[in-house]
């Protein structure tokens, strides 16, 4: 995994791979047309639910949220990464497999062991967490090694089509790869595509929205004069117009970042920074939420605002540049999905909301509790009420 790989040729060359070859705004621009597909296509299937249930429920339909989030996330990183998607039953083997490992690895990677502390304990195995770990790793890599000969096998019979997806264009750069071997990079590359913490981030962004009323009426009314009630999609083009939304963003990843502590890093050598002696060998873990939680820097720090990012907060952005807002981290080790993530959140969540009526249930406050884990996701399941938002006709529309 490119997170937890330590600095040299091996890490260079795959973060290489991630930044340049999958992640650059070139390659990310050549797959707009995918995300808004599905996107697209996720709403349609949240349409449909609604058409088919809103009889027995006076025009509402109760949905999980969080499951939904990661649906949609996930068919859009596998289908720019495999070429693949979630079936619409949401019942194929293969894709369940593939997410309860991934939901194991993110526990198990934030899980606390006591021979973390004690290493010397290590060869005890407490708790058998170690044994877990192996077991998911070994499930992951079936997987991918599975997608990986399947696209073997058709580079082998068409070799114009190998680069279609990430991991045709993968296989197209390491075909001559001597230095690592090929299939080990693909897999670390492919491992660090489906590493998403996206849907977190929505599944908090929406909370918090239904429990600031003013603020959800204030992204819907910057909805109906960038984009309008008469048009079904917002595209990627409108995104950039939605000012108040990318604020919401932004004061969603301050106060809950997917991830609240950054990335361990390790001293490989002894050195002195700011007058403190660091022994090699030495953890370093940040606590990002700590941070973007500061009373010195933030005013009124746990209070939900996004309009500090269109006022005293507006020229701070979460790229890594200002360390007061640091949700992807900073410096070499800064996530290289940062820019492919923002597009599939304000993608995503500007559609949601242009698409539907959303409210919990008798109005009630949203429990904002969040769970155990590297990542840090919501405690207790999204349960909401949606219907449409815009006319009819406007559904039933191609556009």
């Amino acid at each position: 995994m490119i997170a937890l790989a330590p600095y040299g040729p091996y890490w260079r060359q795959v973060r290489k791979f991630a930044t340049i070859e999958l992640l650059s705004n070139h390659r990310l621009e050549l797959l707009k047309p995918v995300r808004e597909s599905e996107v697209k296509a996720s709403l349609q299937q949240l349409y449909q639910l609604w058409n088919k249930k809103k009889s027995s429920n006076c025009g509402k339909v109760m949905v999980e949220m969080k499951r939904w989030f990661r649906d949609v996330t996930l068919n859009v990183v596998l289908r720019i990464v495999v070429g693949k998607r979630i079936p619409n039953s949401y019942e194929g083997d293969e894709t369940v497999k593939w997410k309860k490992s991934l939901d194991d690895l993110f526990e198990l990677s934030g899980k606390f062991l006591i021979s973390d502390a004690l290493p010397y304990l290590r060869w005890l195995d407490i708790g058998g967490d170690e044994k877990s770990m192996k077991k998911v790793a070994k499930e992951l890599d079936q997987v991918v090694e599975e997608w990986l000969r399947e696209h073997k096998e058709k580079r082998a019979e068409n070799e114009a089509n190998s680069g279609e997806d990430f991991m045709g264009v993968m296989l197209s750069i390491l075909r001559d790869a001597e230095e690592h071997d090929a299939d080990t990079i693909n897999k670390a590359g492919l491992t660090l595509a489906v590493e998403d913490t996206t849907s977190i981030t929505m599944t908090w962004a929406l909370s918090l929205l239904l429990n600031n009323r003013d603020a959800l009426k204030k992204v819907k009314q910057e909805l109906d004069i960038h984009v309008g009630k008469d048009r079904l999609l917002v595209t990627e083009s409108d995104t950039k117009n939605l000012v108040y939304l990318q604020s919401v963003i932004k004061e969603t990843l301050r106060l809950y970042p997917a991830a609240p502590l950054a990335v361990i890093h390790e001293a490989i050598e002894d050195c002195s920074v700011h007058g403190y002696d660091i022994s090699t060998g030495t953890w370093l873990i940040l606590n990002l939420q700590k941070i973007q939680r500061d009373p010195q820097i933030w005013e009124d720090p746990l209070k939900f605002q996004p309009e500090r990012f269109m006022t005293t907060h507006k020229d701070i952005d979460v790229k890594g540049h200002d360390f007061e807002l640091i949700p992807f981290s900073s410096g070499r080790r800064m996530c290289p999905g940062v820019s492919f993530a923002l597009k599939i959140l304000e993608l995503t969540l500007a559609n949601l909301l242009h698409w539907f009526e959303i409210e919990t249930l008798s109005n009630e406050i949203v429990d904002m509790r969040d769970g155990p884990g590297v990542t840090s996701p919501k405690a207790t399941p999204l349960e909401v009420q949606i219907s449409p938002r815009l006319p009819t006709f406007v559904y039933q529309s191609r556009n």
